[in-house]
């Protein structure tokens, strides 16, 4: 337990630690601000306006899936609707036209709280990432983790003690910053905005994307903690996203896509990211596109979930880790 006290202290006693936060702090604090100015209560013959648009949007999807129908059944002629009927049918849409589509200058928080959870979630995994580099490549690189062991001299508890402390700050400065975060723009839309249809199908969904950015915001973290602890430095961990991001992220997906290689997409990890946060993310494999008659396309498209996305960064994170502490046990510190 002393262990644990001491690294937290060092932890929250770091100045690039305390610089992230300041800056955490600012990025809000601008997102909020900007979101505040650029807003203001409706007024009744603006929601009155918006309301009657919404009206006439959901009339028409309606006439044109009646037309596209009537004319499957041969009864009118019609040129401007499209083959399959799904395509435009109200039921099936993700949602039908609401009275906050037509408002100008107003923030929706419904509307807009996933789009601002996504960039919360964003910063907080470059946050974990950063933090979690610098918090043992500075004391590898310094020669503190050596002064620690003279103190504890198991080189494992050390290590895995430092690990879980990091995640678990990182874990609790995660869950503070999104309450604040997701409750300042609450605020924001009850005063200057409209809070939308907060219903339980939303926080639902806002909540099971919150819940999968936090596991990728602290798998982000292991490893830059992982890197760094092989690398012995934190620029170790800092060259490795860079050099991975330049050469494979976009060279190699380069090259597949000259060589044509059948879904590159599932050889990068920002797609199985993406799959994590999102739940779900699809691709057009153009390759299998069939031309007929002009310009139809019988393109295939795949998806990758986030059970078997989680699954494979699990494993590499997991198998980094592995190798990092094997590392740090048997190599010399000094």
């Amino acid at each position: 337990m002393n262990l644990v006290r001491a690294e937290l202290e060092r932890l929250g006693a770091r100045r690039f630690v305390q610089l992230m936060l300041v800056l955490l702090v600012l990025a809000f604090g601008v997102t909020a601000a900007t979101t505040l100015a650029g807003s203001h209560r409706p007024t009744a013959q603006e929601l009155f306006d918006a309301q009657r648009q919404a009206a006439a949007a959901r009339l028409d999807l309606e006439r044109t899936h009646q037309l596209c129908l009537d004319r499957q059944r041969g009864v009118v002629q019609a040129d401007y609707v499209p083959d399959d009927c799904s395509e435009v049918d109200p039921a099936l849409m993700e949602r039908a036209p609401v009275t906050s589509d037509f408002l100008s200058g107003v923030f929706v928080f419904a509307e807009e709280a996933e789009s601002l959870l996504y960039f919360l979630i964003a910063f907080l995994a470059l946050f974990g990432f950063l933090v979690g580099a610098s918090y043992i490549g500075a004391d590898l690189n310094s020669g503190g983790v050596v002064n620690l062991l003279l103190w504890r001299p198991r080189r494992m508890t050390v290590l895995g003690t430092k690990l879980g402390t990091l995640l678990g700050g990182t874990a609790l400065v995660s869950v503070l910053a999104s309450a604040a975060y997701l409750g300042t723009f609450w605020l924001i839309a009850q005063v200057a905005g409209r809070p939308g249809g907060l219903d339980g199908e939303f926080w639902g969904s806002l909540g099971a994307i919150w819940g999968r950015g936090l596991l990728l915001v602290l798998l982000l973290t292991t490893v830059g903690f992982a890197v760094a602890t092989l690398g012995r430095h934190t620029s170790a961990a800092l060259g490795a996203l860079a050099g991975y991001l330049v050469v494979w992220e976009l060279g190699a997906r380069l090259v597949m896509e000259i060589l044509d290689v059948v879904k590159p997409e599932r050889l990068v990890l920002s797609s199985y990211a993406g799959a994590l946060l999102n739940g779900r993310v699809g691709f057009w494999d153009y390759r299998s596109c069939t031309f007929s008659g002009g310009d139809s396309c019988g393109g295939e498209v795949w998806a990758l979930t986030w059970q078997p996305s989680l699954l494979l960064l699990l494993g590499l994170t997991g198998a980094l880790t592995a190798v990092a502490f094997v590392a740090f046990r048997r190599r010399d510190l000094m």
